[in-house]
């Protein structure tokens, strides 16, 4: 019963949230031209608010350890930012672009990883590397295959945003390593 009431009071918690933070592009649509949201960008960004809240506390919510829940958040935040700017301006070129949509992949490791794991820190931690080396990996092909070119994306400019996924990326592993081995497992029950 208990758990049963605070996972309805993270949900409520988590809507309050992601209500509050959608008031901020509706309030500015109504003082400037500069910001133009669709209906289709408030679902969206309500879905990603509320779905990257909502795995953060699922998962999360079993472990005792700080350190696990940091890297984890750190692991969230991450791939709510990579969502976030490549479907509102792209990280290569424009969003139109169709390099942009390996990115998703970049996220589809991560995902996969960390529901094989059962979202232990020992295979977190690889799924995060590999994560890392995937985000790279797009970064080579597109600016192996000429995909910075049209439009225009500078190579610096690419090495840069990836560069800083890469790290976040790797941070992240490197605090679920941090739990793996310097602090033992977290009580985890195994993800179904």
């Amino acid at each position: 019963m208990k758990t049963e009431k605070n996972l309805f009071q993270s949900v409520l918690f988590l809507s309050l949230i992601t209500a509050g933070l959608l008031l901020i592009p509706l309030i500015a649509m109504q003082f400037t031209e500069e910001v133009v949201w669709t209906l289709g960008d408030f679902v969206f960004a309500g879905i990603l608010i509320f779905g990257t809240g909502l795995t953060y506390k699922l998962v999360t919510r079993k472990s005792e350890k700080l350190a696990y829940k940091i890297a984890f958040a750190m692991a969230c935040a991450t791939g709510f930012l990579l969502v976030w700017a490549n479907g509102a301006v792209g990280i290569i070129g424009a969003e139109s672009n169709p390099i942009n949509l390996w990115f998703y992949g970049v996220l589809a490791i991560g995902l996969i990883g960390a529901f094989l794991s059962r979202f232990q820190p020992k295979g977190m931690t690889l799924t995060l590397f590999v994560t890392a080396v995937g985000q790279a990996l797009v970064a080579a092909i597109a600016i192996g295959g000429g995909y910075y070119q049209a439009p225009t994306s500078p190579v610096v400019e690419i090495l840069g945003i990836n560069g800083f996924f890469i790290l976040l990326w790797i941070s992240s592993a490197m605090m679920f390593r941090h739990v793996a081995e310097g602090n033992g497992e977290p009580d985890l029950k195994a993800a179904a």
